[in-house]
């Protein structure tokens, strides 16, 4: 006679779980994320209209300090559209809007006396502009842009010279980020163009770096 042992459950149950267990496959690994970097290829960012990134924009005025020093002015609130095609750089048109009340300064109260009617007069005149007429290429990574910039009412031509720093696609899956050109751009103006007073008299250098984007 053969004699045969039961199983016991506790062996069978952990036996059990051991063959659905190994019967499963192991689920796959997420792709490791990928950090979007910019080139210096503009060719990179495909055509479309991009709009400034708010979150990545700084527009900056240096300023004489009656010949001491150069003070710096920072306008917080910007707004601008770019139409760009990369074949046809030419054919690209920009327009830019600075709320001129958004001026901070380090020094205490000033930022509101500069608002104020003596110098910017932002309350009659709440917003500077700048309308691109013309874009010419100079190399792979630098331009001109020639536009017409109005402050307190008053419109005069102006040229930046603009920088490309990096361009391509960005956290294109993302909610904000599709396509990106990010570029530093100079310019100067003269104070006594727009009735700024007797303590600004000598050239002031806008300096701006920002980024456009551009969804999809």
């Amino acid at each position: 006679m053969i004699c045969r042992l039961a199983t016991p459950p506790l062996v069978g149950l952990v036996v059990a779980l051991a063959l659905i267990t190994g019967s499963r496959a192991e689920p796959a690994a997420p792709p490791p994320m990928v950090i979007p970097h910019g080139t210096s290829d503009v060719t990179k960012a495909v055509a479309g209209e991009y709009t400034l990134d708010p979150n990545h924009v700084g527009v900056i005025a240096r300023v004489s300090h009656m010949g001491f020093s150069i003070s710096i002015f920072r306008f917080g609130k910007v707004a601008a559209t770019w139409q760009w095609d990369p074949a046809a750089i030419a054919k690209s048109k920009l327009s830019a809007t600075v709320e001129t009340g958004s001026i901070e300064t380090n020094v205490p109260g000033f930022a509101e006396q500069l608002a104020g009617p003596q110098f910017l007069n932002a309350a009659a005149f709440p917003q500077a502009s700048f309308v691109s007429t013309a874009f010419r290429q100079t190399d792979a990574t630098h331009g001109k842009v020639d536009g017409k910039f109005t402050l307190k009412g008053k419109t005069v031509p102006l040229t930046f010279d603009v920088t490309l720093v990096g361009a391509g696609p960005g956290f294109a899956g993302g909610p904000t980020m599709g396509h990106v050109i990010g570029i530093h751009a100079e310019t100067t103006i003269n104070p006594q163009d727009f009735d700024m007073g007797p303590f600004f008299t000598e050239p002031i250098k806008l300096v701006i770096d920002t980024e456009f984007d551009h969804k999809g």
